[in-house]
């Protein structure tokens, strides 16, 4: 399993990018989707929320389970990805693409408190065992 190193990670398994603009795209990692299994529902957070770091913002529901989605640092919703909401197997398909929404971060800086790639590597294989 590939793990992108040009993204932060969160303990809950959800994925954070700063882009260029300064909004960070938010998705579930590809281990989340593998363990949900075949995507049939995404909430995303309503545009203008103000989110708190790990704060509940999103569902994600599959043909086993239903799984919230936490915000991985404060911030508003400014964007939700509509294509995630109405086809949610482009999660299955490459969880790094399918980003759920975008946060304007309150501050951007809290995104070198996340997990990065090596970090998340180590969780995963830890609680595979």
């Amino acid at each position: 399993m590939s793990i992108p190193a040009n993204l932060k990670y969160t303990k809950s398994h959800e994925w954070a990018k700063l882009e260029a603009d300064g909004l960070v795209a938010v998705g579930i990692t590809h281990h989340a989707q593998e363990l949900l299994g075949d995507m049939v529902y995404v909430e995303s957070p309503a545009v203008g929320r103000q989110l708190a770091a790990g704060e509940e913002c999103a569902v994600v529901e599959s043909v086993k389970a239903a799984s919230d989605v936490y915000a991985p640092v404060a911030g508003v919703v400014v964007a939700v990805n509509a294509e995630v909401t109405d086809t949610p197997e482009k999660v299955n398909q490459d969880a790094y693409a399918a980003w759920m929404f975008k946060i304007k971060p309150v501050n951007p800086a809290d995104l070198d408190g996340l997990l990065d790639a090596a970090a998340y590597q180590a969780l995963v294989e830890s609680e595979a065992h």
